[in-house]
């Protein structure tokens, strides 16, 4: 596999390969324990407990949508160049996928990704970091002069979360133009209704405060001239009353 070309760095080898969001071995019975840290330094993946003896390190925070790893492109910029891969904005923010996604059939016409033939806006080539990787170390058997040295990388400023992603963070793809009637006005591959659909489909976690309690669901009030109504229409037909006879 072209990943594990000698090219290759070593940080970025194990950043395409890791797998993230597992358990944490060292923390298992501790809450919020799946790694979703990445030290470039020592190559792991860490759970937010095993951050501090690497605070020194380069560290980068991988998210995730319906299964599937994200990282914010201000972040991956700063490693690699990032251009010609299809981002996708949520929350005002970019993010790129690491590895090409699963797909049910590949795209033979329109604009493709040069990889993995998936179905791609213009003008980008790629679908996923690893996909630009890949035919770059295919194409020129090097990554020369598309990695950049970058000496200190903290977490963001915002501290660190649990990176899921849910349904109501829809991906739309960066740059796209919205009409005033909130539809999307870009051509090629409706992307923002393809993840969307795909994430009502998947069971993702979200935070949730201050909703744990159940309450049963409220009978409407019947209005006194509805309930007359009803009853009038409910009553049984009584025996008749006949006139008397003279």
């Amino acid at each position: 596999m072209y990943i594990y070309s000698s090219s290759v760095p070593r940080w970025l080898q194990f950043l395409l390969t890791e797998k993230f969001y597992n358990a944490c071995l060292i923390h298992p019975e501790t809450k919020k324990n799946e790694k979703n840290v990445y030290c470039l330094d020592c190559c792991i993946s860490l759970c937010p407990h095993c951050v501090s003896p690497h605070s020194s390190h380069r560290l980068l925070q991988i998210r995730r949508y319906v299964y599937h790893d994200v990282v914010r492109m201000d972040d991956a910029a700063k490693l690699i160049d990032c251009s010609y891969i299809q981002s996708y904005k949520t929350n005002s923010a970019k993010v790129v996928f690491l590895n090409q996604r699963p797909q049910t059939k590949k795209c033979s016409s329109g604009n493709i990704c040069s990889t993995c033939d998936r179905s791609l806006q213009e003008p980008y080539n790629f679908c996923s970091l690893s996909c630009k990787v890949i035919h770059l170390v295919k194409t020129l058997g090097t990554l020369s002069g598309y990695l950049f040295e970058c000496n200190y990388m903290p977490l963001s400023d915002s501290g660190l979360d649990d990176g899921l992603m849910t349904p109501d963070s829809v991906l739309e793809p960066a740059g796209s133009n919205r009409t005033s009637s909130g539809s999307g006005g870009y051509g090629g591959v409706d992307c923002r209704t393809t993840l969307a659909c795909t994430a009502t489909t998947e069971i993702v976690r979200k935070k949730r405060s201050g909703c744990s309690t159940f309450r049963p669901p409220c009978r409407p009030a019947c209005s006194p001239v509805t309930e007359i109504a009803v009853n009038l229409m409910n009553r049984r037909k009584g025996n008749p009353q006949r006139a008397p006879l003279y």
